[in-house]
């Protein structure tokens, strides 16, 4: 019990946060008069019982420092469970959802994935709309959480080079760890709050405004409309999602030391830099190719060729055009920049640019100490050591994350599913972007006619990017499980 008890207290405070959040779109629901207020009002019952019962277990078990084990622990259960109480307004609200899209549709919510099972969404309720937004928000906040105070203390994935305060999980620095995550919770809110009057300022609806802002800041894409952002034709529009998806790709870190620091130097991190030095190149190889391919005006092929991009390298997820329609070079540019994902400790999944970094770094060192093998080479990065076990440990990341689609590609495929759509939808899963490539779940496609067994190898790949892969493969291990 004392391995677990942790995990329970942890999993009873976030299903009671989860509650008060099913109460928001409760109320919608109920000034509307939709019908849907019994559903999300049931649920945020059910959902504050079993988290209260949970919490009340955890705390009489609890110990006073927790230990790697423990925190895997948490950090799994917290991703595996929450999502399946997230479903429950889907299941409950009367549209005749399975249980499987429910938990689907929650799952890529809570991983900010995007990828969703919905058809007809501009038909649908706003409380519904609303709480795929808010289930979005949710998952976000928990991920730069995880990003900021769990990896980093797991080493997973080479996270160990953003350690800091938050990451020792001791008494001594605990309250250090609250006073960090509650500034990071302070700089997400302000964020969705800019992005919501920076949309209704150039002239999306307020209801719109809110849901898109939610959606923009997680990176998560869900959107009120089957057209996603293209059911917007302002260009202003784009341009200001384009920003706001950048600032979700940012360290959440950074924002916390700006409140501190107030000076935008601290924003001259390598991480960034490289992100903005990626964007920049593709967009403009982009936006060249579709005006080759399209003959498209200049201010149009460049707004939607930089939405686009940005919105798959972040992780986003929206869509203002089909890029299916421009040409196989762009369709190969979008298919690699799904791995690529945005910065460590954002919202943004992939590989993380800090990695893509640290991948050449390593070559670099490799070539030079080919010309010269007895050169002593400092290997740093961003101000920091790297140590040998950050090498293995990205590493076994690239390795794992590689093992892992292929698996899902090899089960997809078995399911019937086209080369195209099996490898693609793998990994947007693993890379929680959203949309894949080709007709099926393209980006003017969606996940619906997918079957039971597709959906559900889907969500444990989105849950598996979200944590970085070797959480979940730890908790696999039978010396895992041993005192």
């Amino acid at each position: 019990m004392k391995l677990i008890s942790p995990s329970l207290l942890v999993l009873g405070v976030v299903l009671n946060a989860l509650a008060a959040f099913q109460l928001i779109p409760a109320t919608l629901a109920m000034v509307l008069e939709s019908g849907n207020h019994a559903a999300f009002f049931t649920s945020a019952a059910v959902t504050s019982a079993v988290g209260t019962t949970l919490a009340v277990i955890g705390n009489h078990y609890r110990t006073s420092n927790l230990q790697p084990r423990q925190m895997f622990l948490i950090t799994a259960s917290a991703w595996l469970v929450v999502p399946c109480f997230g479903a429950l307004p889907l299941i409950l609200h009367g549209d005749g959802l399975t249980f499987t899209d429910a938990v689907f549709e929650s799952v890529s919510g809570m991983t900010t994935t995007g990828s969703t099972v919905f058809v007809g969404l501009a038909a649908m309720t706003a409380d519904v709309l609303l709480w795929r937004s808010l289930l979005q928000w949710f998952g976000g906040m928990g991920i730069i959480g995880m990003a900021i105070a769990v990896l980093p203390f797991l080493s997973v994935g080479g996270m160990k080079l953003f350690r800091t305060e938050s990451s020792d999980w001791s008494d001594k620095s605990l309250p250090r760890t609250q006073q960090l995550l509650k500034h990071m919770v302070y700089s997400y809110m302000v964020l969705t709050l800019l992005c919501a009057l920076s949309y209704r300022g150039f002239g999306m609806g307020w209801f719109n405004a809110v849901n898109h802002a939610m959606s923009t800041i997680s990176t998560g894409g869900y959107s009120t409309s089957d057209n996603s952002f293209s059911q917007f034709t302002s260009l202003p529009l784009h341009w200001i999602a384009i920003v706001f998806m950048i600032m979700g790709a940012i360290p959440f870190v950074l924002y916390i030391r700006f409140l501190r620091h107030r000076s935008l130097l601290v924003f001259a991190d390598a991480q960034v830099r490289g992100m903005l030095a990626i964007l920049a190149t593709l967009a403009v190889v982009i936006t060249g190719a579709v005006i080759l391919e399209r003959d498209l005006p200049f201010a149009q092929a460049l707004t939607h060729a930089t939405f686009n991009i940005v919105s798959v390298v972040t992780t986003t997820g929206y869509a203002s055009a089909d890029y299916m329609q421009w040409g196989s070079f762009v369709i190969a540019i979008f298919f690699f920049a799904t791995f690529l994902g945005g910065c460590s400790g954002s919202t943004s999944g992939g590989i993380k640019t800090f990695r893509v970094q640290l991948c050449f770094t390593v070559i670099r060192e490799q070539i030079a100490k080919a010309i010269h093998p007895r050169a002593t080479l400092a290997r740093r990065y961003n101000g920091n050591n790297v140590s040998d076990d950050i090498v293995t440990s990205l590493v076994g990341f690239l390795f794992v994350m590689a093992l892992s689609l292929t698996i899902l590609t090899l089960i997809l495929a078995a399911t019937g599913l086209d080369l195209v759509t099996s490898l693609t939808a793998s990994a947007t899963a693993l890379m929680n972007v959203g949309p894949g490539l080709g007709d099926i779940v393209g980006p003017s496609g969606n996940f619906s006619t997918l079957s039971a067994v597709a959906k559900w190898v889907l969500c444990l790949g989105m849950i598996m990017g979200r944590l970085e892969f070797l959480t979940i493969i730890v908790l696999l291990s039978p010396a895992f499980w041993r005192r």
